[in-house]
Parts: C-alpha cells; sequence; structure tokens
C-alpha cells in the first residue's frame, strides 16, 4: 500500500473512532455544535498532525506514519470533548505551562468572555520507554457543569507533550 493510501485510510479510522465516541456521549454533555463540530475537528487536525509528525520523526516509516495518525486523532479528540471553541487558547497556554513547570502546582485558566474556566495538575513526573511523562488531573467548568479528566502526557521525540 503506498504511504498516502496508508495516510488516509489511518485517518478514516481515527476519524471514525472520533466521531463514534462523540456520539456515545449525551447531548449535553458537548454543549452547542460548536461542541460537536470541535470534536470532530481536534479528532482530524489531530490525526492529520500525528501523521505528519509519525512521519517526519520516522523518515517515511508507513507504520509510525499510520501510528501517528491515530494517536493524534485520539488526542485530538480527547481535547476537544471538554473545550468550547473560545475556550481553548485559555487552557491550551496553561496546559503548556503545567507540563514544563513544577509538578504539583495548580494552574487556572479562566475565559472572561465565556465564563469557563478550569485547572490542571500534574501529579507526577517519570520516564516511560525512554519518554518523559507526567500524570495529570484536568477540571473543566462549563455551564454549570463540572468535567474531570485524568490522564498522562508525555514529551515525545518532536518536543511536544502528547496525551495518551
Amino acid at each position: 500500500m503506498k504511504k498516502t493510501g496508508m495516510i488516509a485510510a489511518a485517518a478514516l479510522v481515527a476519524l471514525a473512532a472520533g466521531t463514534g465516541a462523540a456520539s456515545a456521549q449525551p447531548r449535553d454533555y458537548y454543549g452547542d455544535d460548536c461542541r460537536q463540530q470541535n470534536t470532530t475537528t481536534g479528532t482530524v487536525l489531530g490525526a492529520i498532525a500525528g501523521g505528519i509528525l509519525g512521519g517526519a520523526v520516522s523518515h517515511g516509516n508507513g507504520g509510525a506514519v499510520v501510528g501517528g495518525v491515530i494517536l493524534g486523532g485520539l488526542a485530538g479528540n480527547a481535547i476537544g470533548h471538554d473545550m468550547d471553541c473560545q475556550d481553548r487558547p485559555y487552557a491550551f497556554r496553561v496546559y503548556n505551562e503545567a507540563f514544563v513547570g513544577p509538578v504539583g502546582r495548580r494552574y487556572e485558566w479562566d475565559n472572561p468572555r465565556t465564563g469557563a474556566h478550569g485547572w490542571i495538575v500534574t501529579s507526577r513526573e517519570y520516564w516511560d520507554h525512554g519518554y518523559l511523562c507526567r500524570d495529570f488531573r484536568e477540571v473543566t467548568f462549563r455551564n454549570g457543569q463540572k468535567f474531570r479528566r485524568d490522564g498522562e502526557a508525555c514529551r515525545e521525540q518532536d518536543g511536544g507533550w502528547h496525551f495518551r
């Protein structure tokens, strides 16, 4: 199979997985239409970025490209779940600070335009297969609801932190 075909197939798998995950949640969990659009858009953009990064890091290895597409799509989907369109810039700036700052410190964000706010705390730093990783807890408050997610992120070869 040609690399282009593998990338397209992997992107379709990631898109299908992302949209399936979005539809499995109750409608009010995601909020408005922009919210659902974010989940799908996050999945697709994450898959594209993951495929590009996988290809760049591996010098075009097809398996790495497919793996990057799938992992990028899953990460983009996860990020899109709890973030409204207008809240992402506020939250992501703080998330980056949390992954490079002291472990255990609470980093808060607030979007004065939407009233949404939240925080992230990294709880443990460790090495996993040569990658620096941190466990974290993220909490987002939006439209009177609280969304909590525990996860891990690792600094990959591209220098960026990626959710696992």
